[in-house]
């Protein structure tokens, strides 16, 4: 009696790759422009206002009004970039991290104390406490502190819309 066998082999390959995918779709939406406008904006903030703090103080320490925005700034800054890096290196990061109630908590957050930021900075500047030189770039920071507080509102509504409550 004779037997006939067959023998199947398989093989598997996987390739282990080192390189970084970039989610470049995701500054084509939207939430992904919002970041990065809200990233420049807020870089230019930073700058603005750590410059002109360090070069003319102003009595040793910094004003409150100056000093509260300046902490602001750089901290939305970096949870903006913490946020919008998370979307481009992964690919499901950003369809994930909308759904939940994480991007509605920290946009509206970082609208109000951005906006807070902006007016006391605007107040200080209008009632004459600075300098020319230093009162134009104040002004400057406070105006593009209120349209960056008016991006997160915009962002705050639509991770509003977009929060499923999972």
């Amino acid at each position: 009696m004779s037997h006939s066998v067959v023998i199947t082999r398989t093989t598997t390959t996987t390739t282990s790759t080192s390189h970084l995918v970039l989610n470049t779709g995701y500054l084509r939406t939207t939430p992904g422009l919002l970041k990065l406008a809200q990233l420049i904006i807020g870089a230019v903030n930073v700058g603005l206002v750590a410059y002109y703090i360090r070069r003319y103080p102003t009595s040793g320490l910094p004003a409150s009004a100056e000093f509260f925005f300046l902490l602001m700034a750089v901290a939305f800054l970096v949870g903006t970039f913490c946020l919008l890096a998370s979307c481009l290196v992964s690919l499901s990061t950003g369809g994930i991290i909308s759904k939940t109630i994480y991007e509605l908590v920290y946009h509206t957050i970082a609208f109000l104390l951005y906006l807070i930021a902006s007016i006391m900075l605007l107040v200080d500047v209008t009632n004459g406490r600075y300098y020319h030189t230093i009162k134009d770039a104040y002004m400057a920071a406070a105006i593009l502190g209120m349209i960056v507080s008016a991006l997160y509102l915009f962002s705050a509504l639509l991770a509003q819309r977009s929060y499923r409550g999972i």
